[in-house]
């Protein structure tokens, strides 16, 4: 039986880290459903969010390119969101597994935890679904001087899209899909790769989660009735042996994690009833 996944993204319908992957799917023989927000949606983790005309959902065809017979939906709504109703299904057969990217960046460190990419993952598996969430490291020394307000700089490296080695990634990704359809469902796979040609890949890698993100928000000013933030690099050195050191390594790093856990080490004695 043929493996039917539902691949979306938190980019956006248009983004082509999105398309490479549904590409690379479809050519691996997978039955591929691509339903995306209508615009970027980064930083919404597992958010419920929807745009509804008359009480309905706005959910639109959208062919890709190269993919005219490979069913794609332009969806008002969160990665999250979409991943909830796909599930259930919405666009078609329920998916037997989610990928969620190619996205624009790394989702590496805890700062995972606000990935719409990563968020929509979550949301799958939360509902027993296997997913796997993709990125591409794209942040040079050149556009960290973008993710710092840069606008100019991250307006260049966007027309340079369409030159990264998106297949890289989805290479990796799907090369992965068995150990996921063999893991437990309420974990995620975090999958991260270089931006390199696949035969410059030094390997694929375990790697722990960093304790911190690429970059970080902090508050620039802030005065009576706004606040001004701004993205920086940590400033920190890279722990040996995490997501992110292995990325600047030249290697693809995947990572098992879980959102929904118990935690067993806090003092909740004496409270159950008598």
């Amino acid at each position: 039986m043929t493996l039917r996944v539902l691949i979306t993204n938190d980019d956006g319908i248009s983004a082509p880290g999105l398309h490479s992957l549904a590409r690379a799917a479809v050519a691996r023989g997978l039955e591929v459903v691509v339903a995306a927000p209508f615009e970027e949606a980064s930083g919404t983790s597992a958010a419920m969010r929807a745009v509804e005309e008359e009480g309905r959902v706005v959910v639109h065809d959208h062919p890709l390119p190269e993919l005219a017979t490979t069913p794609a939906f332009a969806v008002g709504g969160s990665p999250g969101f979409i991943a909830l109703i796909a599930v259930h299904g919405a666009f078609g057969p329920p998916p037997q597994v989610l990928l969620s990217g190619i996205n624009r960046g790394a989702n590496a460190g805890r700062a995972v935890l606000h990935s719409g990419t990563v968020g929509a993952a979550f949301t799958a598996v939360a509902n027993g679904c296997p997913a796997m969430a993709v990125s591409l490291d794209v942040l040079s020394a050149g556009e960290a001087t973008a993710a710092s307000g840069g606008a100019a700089v991250a307006e260049a490296a966007r027309v340079r899209d369409v030159d990264r080695h998106w297949d890289t990634a989805a290479r990796v990704a799907l090369d992965l899909l068995p150990r996921l359809l063999t893991g437990q469902v309420a974990s995620v796979l975090n999958v991260n790769a270089p931006d390199l040609p696949f035969g410059r890949l030094r390997g694929i890698r375990r790697g722990t989660l960093a304790t911190f993100g690429q970059v970080q928000m902090t508050v620039a000013e802030s005065g009576q009735g706004f606040v001004r933030t701004s993205l920086e690099q940590p400033g920190q050195a890279v722990q040996p042996g995490t997501d992110l050191a292995l990325l600047a390594e030249g290697y693809a790093s995947v990572t098992a994690i879980r959102a929904l856990t118990e935690a067993t080490d806090i003092d909740l004695s004496g409270l159950d009833p008598d």
